[in-house]
């Protein structure tokens, strides 16, 4: 008869030792609040604890760090769903930004700071190109770098010293031991 208490205490160590990493993967959440993205100068917010009332889910504020209230922030009317109420602001000075969301029926549905970074340059976009001229080097693994010759020859010496190398290993291994 098998004794597996061992192994099942084991498994129960293991799982314990593995909790605190478990929870400490899954972000806290203490409830409905909001989420706050930025791309470019455009700040857009996203929550779903408001309901509708009158036809109005609430309203979000874009403060400044010099505003100290909800009503000196930039506002907008929350739009969306039963599920998800987002608004958005466009054209967002780079800086530092509290949003807040305020249900229509004066609960706070969460604050949360952003930070809206310079839009980066745009790019110059690479221009057609004439056909390669060899066409498509088939069998040459994607690399079309042609190695200089020192290179080259450092490359035969290290793979002629591992096959010299793995000859001598297998020819001492084939001689009986003499004493």
């Amino acid at each position: 008869m098998r004794n597996s208490s061992p192994v099942l205490r084991s498994g129960l160590t293991v799982a314990v030792a593995a909790l605190p990493l478990a929870l400490a993967a899954v972000p806290a959440v203490a409830g409905p609040g909001i989420s706050v993205s930025t791309t470019g100068s455009t700040v857009s917010v996203t929550t779903s604890s408001c309901t509708q009332i009158n036809g109005s889910w609430g309203t979000a504020s874009l403060l400044t760090s010099s505003q100290g209230s909800f009503a000196q922030g930039r506002q907008v009317t929350l739009s969306g769903t039963s599920t998800s109420q987002s608004a958005a602001w466009s054209s967002v000075s780079p800086g530092t930004y509290t949003v807040i969301v305020v249900c229509s029926d004066g609960t706070t549905a969460g604050t949360q700071s952003v930070v809206v970074s310079t839009a980066p340059s745009p790019s110059r976009s690479a221009s057609p190109s004439a056909s390669p001229s060899r066409g498509v080097m088939g069998g040459v693994g994607g690399s079309t770098t042609d190695y200089g010759t020192v290179t080259l020859v450092a490359g035969g010496m290290l793979v002629g010293a591992g096959l010299l190398g793995t000859a001598v290993y297998l020819r001492r291994r084939n001689k009986p031991y003499r004493l």
